[in-house]
């Protein structure tokens, strides 16, 4: 039943590509859909941040996981490199669970 749902989400991405590449190209150069394509992907990413932080199942929940996601966005303003926001992040959400 597994593979059946996969072999059909990948027949049904292989057919949404598909459907991509038939689209007419004057369609594609729009100055409308070319800045909703630059913008789409960090949407995409803050939304499964917000999910992946905030949900518990079916509920909300402000756990630990917040202040990591809070000190990552601080770091971030201040352009710390990557890796520390990373680790900076897991510390505070590690430490924060530990007590």
């Amino acid at each position: 039943m597994i593979w059946a749902a996969v072999l059909a989400a990948s027949l049904g991405c292989y057919a949404l590509k598909l459907a991509g590449w038939s689209l007419p190209a004057r369609w594609l150069e729009r100055e409308r859909l070319q800045r909703a394509a630059l913008l789409l992907p960090a949407a995409l990413l803050a939304a499964l941040v917000t999910v992946q932080t905030l949900a518990d199942g079916r509920a909300l929940s402000v756990d630990e996981r917040v202040a990591g996601v809070a000190v990552a966005a601080v770091l971030l303003l201040v352009r710390a490199p990557f890796l520390v926001v990373i680790l900076a992040a897991a510390a505070t959400a590690a430490s924060l669970r530990a007590f």
